[in-house]
């Protein structure tokens, strides 16, 4: 339970830092999905180019 709650702290965490997402600004749930989409891609990317380094 103890790492899985780990992992999830952590990508709300790192989700956070996407500023438009802490506060959910758009009325239209598809463009707010979209944004989620976008950010975690984003955080997926850096963690790669990280790893690749």
């Amino acid at each position: 339970m103890g790492k899985l709650r780990y992992v999830a702290e952590q990508t709300f965490a790192l989700l956070h830092h996407f500023k438009p997402l802490a506060v959910r600004w758009e009325r239209r749930t598809e463009l707010h999905d979209a944004f989620v989409s976008l950010a975690c891609s984003l955080i997926c990317w850096r963690l790669l180019k990280r790893t690749r380094s």
